[in-house]
């Protein structure tokens, strides 16, 4: 019988929904769930309104208090990577259409009725066309979708939109503002999750959970429902020093702004990109010289662990079934090929995250149990 450390990844969706997804995660050590967790929280980039320009406010709240409420409303941010720059990266000066998006608000309560303002009246408008000096050739705003920079739930009846201040008959409201690109780890509004969480080892066979109870520990302590997917321990069995959590039970919710399928996928993406910099950064100069040395002397430049071309290194090109790191393609523990940690997608019979029908880490297809809604 094969032990854990020998098994690949895999992943089982158990439920899926359009701002939700359950999914059990095997075969891995508690460090790399809880780092995958970690990135879908504050790696990720969407878009959010960064700056706001309160031209008249006569309502009750302070420009303050209405600026922070327009910046944790969720804009949708699909395909955020190439769909906008970040502004440290465009060569405008102060904003454009290439890395900011500009929405309006302009609201007047005109009768004696109590007016809710929400992210409904939220308006994307069309930047100036003198905002930059000069002309961009971008390809940004051909791969944007019809409603990117849209608030969560404008043009969806059946989602109720966010509350930003109520107005009554005289009072007005309107604001400017620029949304950009950025991550959570610089601010909480640029997450596209509301909650991630995993559970693993429900039976606590483990005992890294110590229970406080009064009488009984299994009354006061009910067990969850992912304690149907393990056997619960014999009352005789002993403890083993030596086992590790290799099944973790995830639950991703979003704020609407990107899928689930999306979430999960861009996080394996970013941790794969965090550790290959790791990895090289751990590289010192003569190694990494020996490696280029060594490949040219043997006639196989383009297999280099470092080149872009694939082979035994980081490469992002090679689809091929005998690829040996952690390219596009990366080998099981026994020698196969699979696709187990790469973003794009996986041959037929791999079992990758990427867009192929079998089990794994792979994003399966409509017809099998897929991600699509």
């Amino acid at each position: 019988m094969q032990a854990h450390e020998d098994l690949e990844p895999t992943v089982r969706i158990r439920e899926l929904k359009e701002d939700r997804v359950n999914f059990v995660l095997e075969n891995v050590d508690l460090a790399f769930a809880n780092s995958l967790r970690r990135v879908m929280m504050a790696d990720i980039p969407t878009v959010a309104i960064d700056m706001v320009e309160i031209e008249t406010n006569t309502t009750v709240l302070p420009d303050e208090f209405i600026a922070h409420r327009l910046g944790m409303v969720p804009l949708l941010s699909a395909n955020c990577d190439e769909a906008i720059r970040y502004t440290r990266d465009c060569t405008c000066l102060a904003g454009c259409s290439f890395c900011s998006i500009l929405l309006m608000l302009n609201i007047s309560c005109q009768d004696d009725n109590t007016m809710d303002v929400t992210s409904n009246h939220l308006e994307v408008i069309p930047f100036p066309e003198n905002a930059t000096d000069e002309p961009d050739l971008g390809e940004e705003l051909s791969k944007r979708g019809e409603f990117f920079g849209h608030p969560v739930g404008k043009n969806d009846p059946g989602a109720p939109p966010v509350l930003i201040c109520k107005v009554r008959k005289g009072q007005e409201l309107k604001i400017r503002c620029i949304a950009k690109k950025g991550i959570a780890k610089e601010h909480a509004k640029w997450s596209p999750c509301s909650a991630v969480s995993f559970e693993y080892d429900p039976y606590n066979k483990l005992r890294h959970t110590t229970y406080w109870f009064e009488s009984d520990e299994r009354d006061e302590w009910p067990l969850s429902g992912n304690a149907k997917e393990e056997e619960p321990p014999r009352d005789n069995e002993q403890f083993d020093y030596n086992a590790k959590p290799n099944k973790f039970y995830f639950e991703v919710e979003t704020d609407g702004s990107l899928g689930p399928q999306e979430v999960v996928m861009k996080g394996l993406a970013e941790l794969q990109t965090k550790l290959a910099n790791l990895i090289l950064g751990l590289k010192t100069q003569p190694e990494l010289d020996m490696l280029t040395n060594d490949s040219q002397q043997n006639g196989h430049a383009e297999n280099n662990a470092w080149s872009n071309n694939g082979g035994s290194g980081w490469g992002n090109n090679n689809n091929t079934a005998n690829a040996g790191g952690w390219g596009n393609a990366s080998p099981t523990r026994g020698g196969a090929a699979t696709a187990a940690w790469r973003g794009g997608s996986s041959p037929s019979g791999a079992g990758g995250w990427g867009g192929g029908a079998a089990a794994g880490w792979g994003s399966p297809g409509q017809q099998t149990n897929g991600w699509n809604v």
